[in-house]
């Protein structure tokens, strides 16, 4: 049996998150710009503390509603990789730790635990976006430091630092990051046709 790992979720606050949601300058378009960052933060995070593989869980950052068993600590303030050392820092360092991006809305804990299971057997290892080049969850061994490499064509980046890449189907939540408007859209479109789950909050938002 692997042993339960500390997992990160660095998250931005949704006042300021996922810029490239809106669908124009105005005001409402920037509410419902916020409101979209805040359920996908709060479905990723819901569905990465039922995986049963996971420990504890660290969000650095905030969260627009607290969630049971979640730890939220504060975002130092210079950056993605940043965030993420702070909740290194803040983790258990006799486990297991992982880094899970936070806006994957589809994320379903079944795919999290297998790919947490699988990664037990390498020292590192990720799993890149649905496109290939981005990277939405790495994870090291007990004791072993990460390479983060967070960024442009990261997928490429934490390959070459050592990180074994997991199979894992395209379609998995686990892959289905949400940057823009256009993969709202697929990710949506995926729904309708029962390819993938949208977590409850996010799914409200695109009903409305």
């Amino acid at each position: 049996m692997s042993a339960l790992v500390s997992l990160i979720v660095p998250v931005r606050d949704a006042a300021s998150a996922k810029s490239r949601l809106a669908e124009g300058a105005g005001a409402d378009a920037q509410a419902r710009r916020a409101s979209l960052a805040a359920a996908i933060a709060l479905d990723t995070v819901a569905a990465a503390r039922a995986a049963r593989e996971v420990g504890e869980l660290i969000v650095v950052g905030s969260l627009a509603e607290p969630l049971d068993g979640v730890r939220v600590v504060d975002d130092p303030g210079y950056g993605l990789l940043v965030a993420i050392g702070a909740g290194i820092a803040a983790a258990d360092p006799a486990a297991p730790t992982a880094v899970l991006l936070g806006d994957l809305p589809a994320l379903q804990p079944a795919d999290l635990d297998a790919a947490l299971v699988a990664a037990s057997e390498h020292h590192w290892a990720f799993v890149p976006d649905a496109e290939g080049e981005g990277t939405t969850l790495i994870v090291a061994a007990a004791g072993l430091p990460h390479s983060l490499r967070f960024g442009a064509d990261s997928a490429e980046q934490h390959r070459d630092a050592g990180y074994v890449e997991l199979a894992v189907r395209e379609h998995s939540g686990l892959r289905r990051d949400v940057d823009t408007l256009e993969q709202l859209t697929a990710l949506a479109a995926l729904a309708d046709t029962g390819v993938v789950l949208i977590g409850p909050r996010t799914r409200a938002l695109l009903l409305t």
